[in-house]
């Protein structure tokens, strides 16, 4: 689903303007975005957890050239999804069994 498609979707669902609900996901994707900087996690019930991590420095081996590199430390945003979720995805691959 593509983000034209998906907010089509939420403005059907919620019944809202397409500007209103472009603004609601944007301010959802701004907050989001603000509390990873500062290192926090963000919850959505019955959703999944979005929780920024720090990868530690690494060593590295460009395989075409043999050569060393350092890889400096980054930060990453991992997602933990809820146990809803996890369920309807283990359903959907048994179904599929």
């Amino acid at each position: 689903m593509e983000h034209k498609q998906f907010i089509e979707e939420l403005q059907k669902r919620l019944g809202m303007s397409r500007k209103d609900v472009d603004g609601l996901l944007s301010d959802t994707l701004q907050i989001i975005k603000e509390r990873s900087v500062v290192m926090d996690s963000f919850a959505i019930q019955g959703f999944g957890t979005f929780e920024p991590r720090k990868r530690a420095e690494r060593v590295s081996v460009n395989p075409a050239t043999g050569k060393r590199m350092l890889i400096p430390p980054k930060i990453v945003l991992t997602f933990k999804p809820g146990t809803l979720i996890k369920n309807k995805l283990k359903e959907s691959t048994d179904n599929e069994q």
